[in-house]
């Protein structure tokens, strides 16, 4: 079992560095939770391979300083697609 655990650490962490991918969409991505990706590419992953996770932090610390933007935009999004709808 640890095998297969510390194996998937590292496939989602390279799959985070190879696309700049968020947490979220790393868990969507392989069918599995939140909390079990940050636990796999923040605990799990320094254990077994900790040149890759010293580069998925980076890319999780970049998408974190980012995130008020993205739910800007997201949000900004959503009332634009109300605006349009309510002028039909």
């Amino acid at each position: 079992m640890n095998g297969i655990v510390e194996e998937r650490a590292v496939k989602l962490g390279e799959f985070i560095v190879e696309t700049g991918a968020t947490v979220r969409v790393c868990a969507k991505k392989y069918g599995i939770s939140k909390s079990t990706v940050h636990k796999d590419v923040s605990e799990r992953l320094k254990q077994c391979d900790p040149g890759l996770y010293v580069k998925v932090k980076e890319v999780m610390e970049f998408n974190k300083a980012e995130r008020h933007i993205r739910g800007g935009i997201a949000t900004r999004n959503k009332y634009k697609a109300k605006a349009k709808n309510a002028g039909h």
